[in-house]
């Protein structure tokens, strides 16, 4: 993949962070998380995904985020076995001399997206997809359980899987299919218990009145969550409310719990009810809210009242 950093650069002097597809340089948004803006350069024939992550404050939490990132890459590769795309880092420091990090990937198309797939595909093909992603993560469940030293963690959504070689104009899944997972900017793992990453950066886009708490109460079980696959599968299924296809989840739960008791044995898990994902969905459908609603605050103190830029995409109204 070929990085201009010189477009990068021009995109930081001038972009909006409310209206970020109107800068100086054109660019479409393909997605957003807590922390990050993924966008595409428009025009670009590279076909490349940038996903920027504001957070960084010295150059030693940036080596320790990129060795993270490309161990977990490495891992989740070359020794759990899962498909993944393409991927780099670019960064720099701008004209204000505050580092400007990118992760990069090989664009996917967002068409064969999980979030996409699931409203175009019958019920069986879409219990197929739920079924490959499972036995994807039966691959980093079991890494972790065969070694001792390292703890893989994931986050499951199906948004984060796209199905190779789809068709949307023939959508079907076989059991053959294969996926490819592409949310590994976040490094999941733990080496001898310790965590790769520097967790605590990712309060960063935290409204500073919310931060020590959200540090004291929430951060640990926010991170520990992503290591256990019973809740991440939970989640999974949960964002089926989201999606607005609350319709497959009792279907979705039989499949999952015939899993776990067929093909993951070994793992001992309990079956996962519909009441528990529900009310896990309300829970984090609530904190959602409320986060949110805190950071437009944090928004307009920054940059209405103190007139200082602030440095994270706020989404518009989402469907939940």
């Amino acid at each position: 993949m070929k990085i201009d950093t010189e477009v990068l650069k021009k995109l930081e002097r001038s972009i909006d962070n409310f209206n970020p597809e109107n800068g100086v340089v054109p660019i479409k948004i393909l997605g957003y998380g807590e922390i990050s803006l993924v966008f595409e350069i428009v025009g670009d024939p590279e076909q490349i995904a940038y996903k920027r992550i504001p957070i960084f404050d010295n150059e030693k939490q940036v080596n320790r985020h990129i060795w993270a990132y490309n161990e977990y890459n490495r891992i989740l590769i070359e020794e759990v076995g899962l498909i993944l795309p393409d991927y780099d880092v670019a960064w720099f420091k701008d004209e204000e001399d505050k580092i400007q990090f990118y992760c990069i990937q090989e664009k996917i198309s967002s068409e064969s997206v999980g979030n996409r797939v699931i409203h175009e595909l019958n019920t069986e093909d879409i219990n197929t997809l739920i079924l490959l992603a499972m036995r994807d993560m039966k691959k980093v469940w079991l890494y972790s359980k065969n070694h001792e030293t390292i703890d893989l963690g994931l986050d499951g959504q199906i948004s984060n899987f796209a199905v190779i070689g789809y068709d949307p104009n023939n959508p079907k899944i076989r059991e053959d299919t294969k996926l490819i997972y592409f949310d590994t900017s976040t490094p999941m793992f733990r080496r001898n218990g310790i965590e790769a990453m520097d967790a605590e950066l990712f309060l960063k886009s935290t409204p500073s009145f919310l931060r020590f708490l959200v540090k004291a109460a929430f951060l640990d079980e926010v991170v520990d969550r992503y290591y256990d696959w019973r809740l991440v599968t939970i989640d999974l299924i949960a964002n089926f409310f989201k999606e607005q296809r609350p319709e497959l989840i009792p279907g979705i739960i039989s499949l999952v719990n015939k899993f776990f008791n067929e093909e993951a044995s070994e793992f001992n898990m309990e079956p996962i009810t519909f009441e528990e994902v529900q009310k896990y969905y309300k829970n984090d459908k609530m904190i959602w809210v409320i986060f949110q609603n805190a950071r437009k605050i944090d928004r307009y103190i920054k940059t209405k009242l103190f007139k200082k830029k602030y440095d994270f995409y706020l989404p518009g109204k989402i469907k939940r």
